[in-house]
């Protein structure tokens, strides 16, 4: 047992990345998050997510397709394969068509708005659960 005078260990808070042009959207997702234990860094490009990922990747990336003049579908192809982290879309593309590519491309969710954003947390949750039970990635020669 401890000495009493040991402060107690305080988990980390999981890193989320929230990439969405909208402010308003990023805040109103980042806030939620916050208020739920997640450590959020609120992006509006692909460039300063790519800039977070070498610097500091998050355990989970929330990224929308409709940016403008970026192709969401590339970003998420590139996270794929360069990052080990989770990947949930968070769109308003409710095609089956963008749905299906979305998952093709490496997405480990895809989310249509409007959403609730209890149900998306709880499906943060269960990529990130579904991430630390896969055993680690073995190297590619």
């Amino acid at each position: 047992m401890a000495p009493p005078d040991t402060p107690p260990v305080t988990p980390t808070p999981t890193h989320i990345a929230v990439l969405d042009d909208e402010v308003d959207i990023t805040q109103l997702l980042g806030n939620y998050l916050k208020t739920h234990g997640f450590k959020v860094s609120q992006l509006h490009n692909g460039r300063s997510l790519m800039e977070l990922m070498a610097a500091d990747t998050p355990a989970l990336v929330l990224l929308d397709l409709g940016l403008p003049g970026e192709d969401g579908f590339v970003l998420a192809r590139q996270l794929r394969e360069h990052w080990r982290c989770g990947l949930v879309i968070v769109t308003g593309r409710g095609d089956a068509v963008d749905k299906v590519v979305g998952l093709e491309v490496g997405a480990d969710d895809y989310v249509t708005n409007p959403f609730d954003l209890r149900e998306l947390v709880a499906r943060i949750k269960a990529v990130l659960r579904r991430i630390e039970a896969a055993p680690p990635a073995a190297a590619t020669p």
